[in-house]
């Protein structure tokens, strides 16, 4: 071998070796990295030349770039039991699941159960954001891609909390979907939706923001029943909601299959995970629901960095202020969340948060209802600070907090009170109120009373049976006109056995009797 070929050969040699030593490094950073920044290292080298539709609406670029990456999940079940309630239009669960409408209760199958729906692929080496209740107690995941490929599906994490799972398939170089800021969404603004609905292969619909921070009731207090107590469960519930309810409303049609598919803006970006309908029939009536891209973002990070979702807790109870609880307390505030109690131990106690405050500002952000809050918090790990302004005497403060983690929570709950708080039998009953109006009690003969406006899955309402529209007269043997009427009489729970009495909304007498516990 001549010398300029020795010197050629080591020349290529040396390239090789840096060059793969560099991509050895490269590559244990990228692993390191969340979805987010990855995807800014996707695109960068894997632009997508889709630009924001102007004047006439144009989505043939954002479709085709988005449809590849948007995948049909295929579940199948040794057995799918199913129990449902009456009635409800935001039949989530089973309507996006593919499950038949039918009455009551369902007995348990025992023959093998298929249904199906979507799912957005986030990594071209394979994850896969759905929903939950799109894979919950799958005994096999299936996943298909647009080019017809197959893979099955690993499940990384779930998170009833806020209905998202996290799937992995084997495959490499996949089309991937390019995650957006859903903070930066408006309404009115142009919106795609994208999924495999009713049986159909992929299919694009477009609508605009209907509204955003949407809260629907279809992920709160019912779960405890289905998860058990996420804090330890027994005596020391601690009466604090996890669900996260921060919905994209949206026009786009939206229909069984659709769920934990992609909704994009004009420019093919994710903003977020379609998850449920409104819909009196069970097909789509003009409102549908996604789960804001940044809340997913969290959520995921989280799966692949610790295995489940950390999240953190301010440790408080509230009520949303309406008009009759702002008339009832002296407020002048129309916004806002009047606080019934402060968890022990947790972030708000150590802030100086106190029953009675009213929760005003997160993070500089005005709380116009529950979603601000439990959203901002759901983006926000144990230990994260969050700046909070609340109104004590009608003069407001300002803190900051760093929020707790369940363990934390646990344990200073666990030398607590034995028998339950009224708080606790509250929010185990899974149902909203507000006063009767002056002329409903007039309308019903009554001189006291509490509408129910909302009946949650899972609660005991719903166990029970109890319908909104119920004019709730007497807790416990006590008149009741008010929230905190309600918490107060249920204080007097003997027995764990809550007695009712009451007015349907037909104009007949009701009288209830049911445990706690069920």
């Amino acid at each position: 071998m001549n010398k300029v070929g020795l010197t050629l050969l080591t020349a290529v040699f040396g390239g090789a070796v840096a060059l793969g030593g560099y991509k050895l490094i490269e590559n244990k950073k990228f692993d390191g990295m969340s979805f987010e920044d990855k995807q800014k290292v996707y695109f960068a080298n894997n632009p997508t030349g889709v630009m924001s539709s102007t004047g006439n609406p144009d989505f043939t670029q954002a479709a085709a770039a988005v449809s590849p990456g948007v995948v049909h999940i295929k579940t199948t079940y040794s057995r799918k039991g199913s129990q449902q309630s009456q009635g409800s239009p935001f039949d989530m669960f089973e309507e996006f699941f593919g499950m038949p409408q039918g009455g009551g209760r369902r007995q348990m199958q025992s023959q093998p159960v298929q249904a199906s729906g979507s799912g957005v692929i986030i990594s071209d080496d394979g994850y896969i954001v759905t929903n939950n209740h799109v894979v919950e107690d799958a005994d096999k995941i299936e996943v298909v891609l647009t080019d017809k490929r197959t893979f099955e599906a690993k499940l990384i994490g779930r998170d009833p909390n806020t209905d998202l799972a996290l799937l992995k398939v084997s495959g490499k170089g996949l089309p991937v979907v390019k995650l957006g800021n859903s903070d930066n969404v408006n309404v009115g603004e142009w919106v795609l939706a994208f999924g495999y609905p009713l049986g159909l292969q992929s299919t694009v619909t477009a609508g605009i923001i209907s509204a955003k921070g949407r809260q629907i009731g279809i992920l709160s207090e019912g779960q405890q029943q289905q998860r058990g107590n996420p804090f330890g469960g027994g005596q020391d519930q601690i009466p604090v909601s996890s669900a996260i309810e921060s919905f994209i409303q949206t026009d786009a049609v939206i229909n069984r299959g659709n769920s934990g598919g992609a909704l994009t803006n004009a420019s093919g970006e994710l903003i977020g995970i379609n998850s449920a309908i409104a819909s009196p029939t069970g097909t789509y009536a003009g409102y549908g629901f996604a789960i804001p891209v940044n809340l997913v973002k969290k959520i995921v990070d989280d799966f692949v960095e610790y295995g489940n979702v950390k999240r953190g807790y301010i440790g408080v109870t509230y009520t949303e202020i309406t008009p009759e609880l702002a008339k009832e307390k002296g407020f002048s505030d129309v916004n806002g969340l009047y606080v019934q109690d402060v968890v022990a131990g947790g972030a708000a106690e150590a802030a100086g948060i106190k029953k009675g405050d009213i929760l005003t500002k997160i993070n500089g952000k005005v709380i116009t209802g529950s979603p601000v809050l439990s959203e901002t918090i759901g983006r926000a790990r144990p230990g994260d600070k969050v700046n909070v302004t609340y109104k004590r005497d009608g003069k407001e403060k300002q803190v900051t907090m760093a929020l707790k983690g369940e363990d934390s929570l646990k344990s200073a709950n666990a030398g607590g009170k034995a028998s339950k708080s009224a708080t606790e039998i509250y929010n185990k009953l899974g149902a909203s109120f507000i006063p009767a109006s002056a002329q409903k009690k007039k309308e019903l003969g009554v001189n006291s009373g509490v509408v129910v406006t909302q009946v949650n899955r899972g609660g005991i309402f719903d166990y029970f049976g109890v319908e909104r529209g119920l004019v709730i007269t007497e807790v416990n043997g006590k008149a009741v006109n008010s929230v905190d009427d309600v918490e107060a009489a249920l204080g007097a729970t003997q027995r764990n056995i809550v007695r009712l009495k009451g007015v349907s909304p037909q104009g007949g007498a009701v009288q209830l009797s049911f445990p706690v516990e069920y």
